[in-house]
This record gives structure tokens, C-alpha cells and sequence, in this order.
């Protein structure tokens, strides 16, 4: 099998996989709603949405969230010729699949923002109004308008701040406290493994794009 199709399959499977759980969710638990995995109380499915960028950060309003869901189209275009370009150099397959992780993790995000506004009803805390599909009275919002829906969370240290501490002295704090989803795992899985294995590929290609002159110059000083 080419690489390029174990790369379109690997963004296949997390794209799959990302929806499959989100769809599950958003139809069978209200907000909040959710369940202890493996029987630990850190490990936990807990249903939020939010209206943002990645581990529910935020971003100026209805106006704010058409830009970011934009700018996340254009970034994804640019990624995949990125990756177009770094598959017809041969670069490491690694480094591909990297890049593809990242570029699955964005695209199943842009698919809740672009369309489960349309086709989903409103989740609310409450267990008796759960989400329905297509509902008769249309979705909850317009197009690229829609909420991510966001699952894992692990809080394996819940505690206090020291009196003492400056600001925060005796609040209550969580680690890890952002709730996310398996589209956010691959773009951070994806980052983490270029940021640790492959450097040397963007320190090569700027180094690359310096004149020769400039290279010896520099050497010689």
C-alpha cells in the first residue's frame, strides 16, 4: 500500500472515530452528563460544548467564531498541500503522518462548528431534552454557527491552592482540567510529535532558503 493511502486512511479512521463519539454523545447525554471510565473517578466521559477554539477556549462572539471557523478552512487547504509537498519529496513518514494527524484533528472540529448547529437541537443539562437529530423545528444555529462537542476529561489531581499563594491562595484548582475530544488529541499528538522528532526538518528547510553568500559569510565570522 502507497503511503499516501495509509495517510488518507489514518485521517479516514480519526475522522471516523471523532464523529462516531461525538454523534453518541450529543444524542444520549445531556450537558454535564456522562460516566466514570473504568470505574475511576479521574478518568471520566463528561458531554460540554463549546463555542471555541480547542480545550474550550474562546474567541470574541458569533463574529469571532465565522473567522476562527474560516481561518481553520484555510489552514486546513494549506496543510494539505503542505503535506502534498512533503509526500512528493519524501520526507520522513513520519513526519507525514504528523502532519496528517493534525490535519484530521482539524477538520472533524470544522464539522461541528460548520454543521451541528444545522442538524442537531439544542443539549441543555437537563436529562428529558437530549439532542435530537434533524428535528422538526431545524437546529440550533446556522451554518459554521455550531458548538464542538467535547468529552475527555481527566482531573487526577483535584485540590486547593496553598493559603499563602499570592491571588489563588485557598481556590480550588483541577489538573487536567480541560475537557476535549478526539479531534484535539490528534492535532496535540500530531504537534508534540513534530515538536520532539522533527525540528531539524524546519531548521533544515530555513537554512535552505538562505543564500549561499550568506551561509559562508556567516561561517567565516
Amino acid at each position: 500500500m502507497k503511503k499516501s493511502y495509509i495517510l488518507v486512511l489514518l485521517i479516514a479512521v480519526v475522522l471516523i472515530i471523532d464523529q462516531v463519539l461525538k454523534v453518541y454523545i450529543k444524542l444520549n447525554y445531556p450537558i454535564y452528563g456522562g460516566f466514570n471510565l473504568f470505574g475511576q473517578e479521574w478518568a471520566r466521559i463528561y458531554f460540554i460544548e463549546n463555542d471555541g477554539m480547542a480545550f474550550g477556549l474562546k474567541f470574541g462572539g458569533d463574529i469571532g467564531k465565522y473567522i476562527l471557523s474560516i481561518f481553520r478552512i484555510f489552514m486546513v487547504g494549506f496543510l494539505i498541500y503542505f503535506l502534498r509537498s512533503i509526500i512528493k519529496s519524501k520526507e520522513a513518514f513520519g513526519l507525514q503522518i504528523s502532519f496528517a494527524l493534525i490535519i484530521a484533528g482539524a477538520i472533524g472540529n470544522i464539522v461541528d462548528s460548520a454543521f451541528y448547529g444545522m442538524i442537531f437541537s439544542d443539549s441543555s443539562p437537563h436529562s428529558r431534552n437530549i439532542a435530537e437529530f434533524m428535528p422538526e423545528g431545524g437546529g440550533y444555529e446556522g451554518f459554521l454557527q455550531g458548538k464542538v462537542v467535547d468529552m475527555f476529561h481527566f482531573p487526577m489531581i483535584n485540590s486547593r491552592f496553598p493559603e499563602w499563594l499570592p491571588i489563588w491562595g485557598g481556590d480550588a484548582f483541577s489538573f487536567f482540567r480541560p475537557v476535549f475530544n478526539v479531534a484535539d488529541s490528534s492535532i496535540s499528538i500530531g504537534v508534540v510529535l513534530i515538536l520532539l522528532f522533527y525540528r531539524s526538518f524546519f531548521i533544515a528547510t530555513k537554512e535552505e532558503e538562505i543564500p549561499v553568500e550568506t551561509q559562508s559569510e556567516v561561517s567565516d565570522v
